[in-house]
């Protein structure tokens, strides 16, 4: 039977799947372990058949490392991790300009950046996806159709060994990368954001005296802006803007080397980029949605290309669960792109505005822009305002209630060590992957009745036994209680002073579900692939 064909076949004749994921990166291999968190079952297809050997990624923050918690391997994280200090300015002659330190205790719980190598990240997620039930991954496959755009299942076609297969999913999470088939087929066009240069990268390991800090140094130099990192114990990654004449690689890396270095210098890998700002025009279409690369591109300069991917699958995964698990308001699921889009566009901005620092151009007016910067480093708390946390608070949504009185709507809840009846933990393990009230003080009648409605719980944070983090922190934003949503965004608050939230109407619509959670059958269905070889 062709695919045409097996098109007209009554859809409850074909394979169906809660979830297809396209692509098997650590941004689909997150979004299947957050949905088998939840009970919803995923096939994720790949085209090739193992994790790509050679390193890409290698730098994320503490906001990402608790995504990684949530999708069940936070500790494995930290055992291939390493903490760094920051970021680093450097001028031509690598003179420190400005110097963005990074603490190894961020708001999240985890180090405010750390450096990995993406193997052995993709080696964990993996390691975890095969110990889930509720994924299956599928490699060394092609897909080459998704569709149609309708509001019923979504058909998706794929080839392998075996000829031409098909599945009907109810939601694809198009994780396809920079030339993604699934943006192609929702008709997603890029926005440039104007920012393209051609880089070398290249990834060396060595046992010499390499001069460095534990952070990242940006070399401002428009002759030859670069970036250099200690990835590991002996592992570095150098990046150079590519220009006219042919230069060696030890000529490249050279001032950061002993004089005359004749020892060992392994190139694990060597290789060229087109760093350019990219943002697609629609992330979404009916139930077919697109994350990370397929979604938006970033220049690499504040090391957020991962971390936004990964932030796409937090936010979307807990909605789509909710929707599929508890039929939870269609509308739901609009919240993914007004909520993440923008929020990209603003990281993708920064990195274009910290590679215009870096690379602006050989002009005088360039040079001045580099003088003034220079200079502006230099005013007193202006480095530390600008090291903050690089992720901003979300903008006012459904799901996201500003106004008088909330300043801490549409920012993280802190994660800090609790103890409850004698056990230390992190918060999110306490709060698993509910909506939750946080109050500064016992919650009253009115309070607890909300909660009770929704069926989440409302905590007191006095009882949780933190070092004072939660209290402090509701202090400083002059807040009573907030509302959590699961992936810890403050949703609404009771501001100081006040009884209740004032706007329940505006959001419990969306979080009212017609039926309880659908518990996650543990033996799978006969048939997930119904084959069409030709």
């Amino acid at each position: 039977m062709t695919v045409d064909e097996a098109a007209r076949v009554p859809v409850d004749e074909a394979a169906r799947v809660p979830v297809v994921i396209v692509g098997a990166g650590p941004v689909g291999v997150t979004a299947a372990l957050l949905l088998a968190r939840r009970g919803v079952r995923s096939v994720v297809l790949e085209r090739h058949q193992d994790v790509y050997p050679l390193p890409r990624a290698v730098a994320t923050d503490d906001e990402v490392c608790r995504i990684l918690q949530a999708a069940g391997v936070g500790e494995e994280f930290a055992a291939i991790a390493r903490p760094a200090k920051g970021l680093r300015l450097l001028d031509a002659r690598h003179r420190v300009m400005a110097e963005f330190r990074r603490t190894e205790h961020g708001l999240h719980g985890y180090p405010q950046t750390s450096m990995f190598d993406q193997p052995e990240l993709e080696h964990v997620l993996r390691d975890a996806l095969a110990r889930r039930p509720e994924c299956e991954l599928r490699g060394g496959v092609e897909v080459t159709g998704v569709g149609p755009d309708t509001t019923g299942p979504v058909r998706v076609t794929y080839r392998d060994d075996g000829g031409e297969h098909e599945l009907w999913a109810d939601a694809v999470l198009g994780c396809d990368g920079a030339n993604s088939l699934t943006r192609e087929a929702i008709c997603g066009a890029w926005e440039d954001l104007r920012f393209e240069e051609h880089w070398t990268v290249i990834d060396a390991r060595t046992t010499a005296d390499v001069r460095c800090w534990e952070g990242v140094d940006q070399v401002c130099d428009p002759r030859r802006p670069a970036t250099f990192m200690r990835v590991s114990e002996n592992r570095y990654r150098w990046e150079f803007r590519i220009r006219d004449g042919q230069e060696t690689i030890r000529e490249l890396v050279a001032p950061w080397l002993p004089p005359s270095y004749d020892g060992d210098f392994e190139v694990v890998r060597e290789t060229q980029y087109t760093f350019r700002a990219r943002v697609a025009d629609r992330w979404r279409s009916g139930r077919v949605f697109l994350l990370g690369d397929a979604a938006h591109l970033t220049p690499p300069f504040i090391g957020q290309g991962l971390c936004s991917g990964l932030r796409d699958a937090y936010n979307l995964t807990w909605k789509l669960a909710r929707v599929l698990q508890q039929g939870a308001d269609e509308g739901l699921l609009d919240t993914y792109e007004s909520e993440r889009r923008p929020h990209a566009r603003h990281v993708v901005r920064l990195a274009v505005a910290m590679g215009w620092a870096m690379t602006g151009g050989q002009d005088g007016a360039a040079a001045m822009r580099r003088r003034a910067l220079a200079a502006a480093f230099l005013i007193p708390g202006l480095t530390e305002l600008a090291g903050r946390d690089l992720s901003p608070p979300l903008t006012a949504g459904p799901l996201v209630r500003r106004g008088v009185g909330r300043r801490l709507a549409g920012t993280h809840c802190p994660q800090p060590w609790v103890s409850v009846d004698g056990r230390r933990t992190r918060l999110d393990e306490l709060l698993g992957d509910s909506f939750t009230v946080l109050t500064a003080t016992e919650p009253g009648p009115s309070l607890t009745a909300l909660a009770h409605s929704l069926g989440i719980r409302a905590l007191c944070v006095t009882d949780l036994g933190d070092d004072g983090t939660l209290a402090a922190w509701l202090r400083c934003g002059r807040a009573d209680a907030v509302l959590l949503r699961p992936d810890r965004v403050v949703m609404d608050v009771v501001p100081s002073g006040s009884h209740d939230f004032t706007s329940t109407a505006a959001w419990a619509s969306l979080l009212h579900t017609t039926r309880s959670p659908v518990p996650y059958e543990r033996t799978a269905p006969k048939s997930l692939v119904r084959s069409t070889t030709r």
